[in-house]
């Protein structure tokens, strides 16, 4: 198995489903298995208080749709993702060139996001919805 030369993973910045049925995703993950959630516009809903991830979180899957086609439904010839991962790089233009060389799909390359992180994004083999990114808030001085 050959490393990645250019792609050094610092910690798994988030994780969580992609929901088409926010109602569903909110009775399961807050009501049955009891986590407290902070909501965001659109039913983004988030925590960072779960141990094991930096952030736990339900992503609608038309705020995926907007974040990774700037609109707000899944491509019909694009997979639907079930759910996304972000890992937190040390270089995230480095990492996005080694996936672009070895053939990856990029749906998001180094996008600088309005919170302050940085983040590509593109589809695992497994349909999930990978990000590399670099987020300040969640880095330790």
């Amino acid at each position: 198995m050959q490393e990645f030369e250019r792609i050094k993973v610092l910690f798994v910045a988030g994780f969580g489903p992609i929901v088409r049925d926010k109602i569903a995703g909110r009775n399961l993950y807050g009501e049955t298995f009891n986590i407290s959630f902070k909501e965001e516009s659109g039913g983004y809903l988030h925590t960072e208080a779960l141990k094991g991830v930096q952030s736990f979180a339900l992503w609608p899957l038309e705020q995926a749709a907007q974040s990774c086609f700037g609109k707000d439904s899944w491509p019909d010839d694009t997979p639907v993702p079930q759910a996304w991962l972000e890992f937190d790089v040390e270089d995230v233009e480095g990492a996005t060139a080694e996936l672009e060389s070895r053939g990856y799909r990029i749906l998001v390359k180094n996008k600088k996001e309005p919170w302050g992180q940085t983040v590509t994004r593109f589809l695992s083999p497994e349909g999930l919805l990978v990000g590399l990114t670099i987020t300040p808030s969640m880095r330790h001085p």
